[in-house]
């Protein structure tokens, strides 16, 4: 089993915990660490921005990282959400047991 990651930014802390929950509930991911005050400088649409953000460190498997991404741009706020998400290439055991038990569908 490998772990994923994925990091996505929200507009503020409510709609991050919002989704962060139904991912969780849904047992996409194990956990989701919500990272206040994140400062975000980008080009959109051929315009230079800036804002205030909250940035989130989603944790799943990487067997279900596809289905994680599709659910969060589909429970996203944002019309356009830049969501990233990557394969581990190393994990400590007691998180890859965390993920195979906490991830995954219901457990029996």
């Amino acid at each position: 089993m490998t772990a994923a990651l994925i990091w996505c930014p929200f507009g503020d802390a409510e709609g991050a915990e919002t989704v962060a929950g139904m991912l969780l509930d849904e047992r996409l991911v194990a956990c989701a660490n919500i990272l206040p005050a994140v400062r975000s400088l980008y080009r959109w649409n051929g315009e230079r921005g800036a804002g205030a953000e909250v940035a989130v460190l989603f944790k799943t498997r990487a067997d279900l990282l596809e289905a994680a991404i599709a659910r969060l741009e589909a429970l996203h706020p944002y019309d356009s959400p830049a969501i990233a998400g990557w394969r581990c290439d190393a994990a400590g055991a007691a998180t890859l047991d965390w993920l195979e038990a906490d991830c995954g569908g219901p457990k029996v």
